[in-house]
């Protein structure tokens, strides 16, 4: 993904929190299923459309003290994954 992207959760996926602020996504129509950190709970909640995944990681460096130099790369990995197993998807201006 490049950095203006500005992904969006697909809304029929369904955010499972569990203990310790680790969750679970779930989507009903495949069955498919990804466990994730907090970090990726809170990257999860900011994937509305409006945000570009450079805002997402600048909004998770500022949240997260620990947040490595490598953010964006690991962001960006997880959210590809999400992509390729549709829970995720772009919000496209339209002209």
């Amino acid at each position: 993904m490049n950095q203006s992207d500005r992904p969006i959760a697909n809304p029929i996926v369904v955010l499972r929190e569990e203990f310790d602020d680790w969750a679970v996504l779930f989507n009903p129509d495949t069955a498919d299923a990804v466990g994730t950190n907090p970090v990726g709970v809170a990257v999860w909640k900011r994937m509305d459309g409006k945000r570009s995944l450079a805002d997402i990681v600048a909004e998770i460096k500022n949240s997260f003290e620990d947040a490595p130099d490598a953010a964006f790369k690991e962001i960006d990995a997880f959210v590809n994954t999400l992509d390729e197993k549709g829970f995720v998807g772009l919000e496209v201006k339209r002209k």
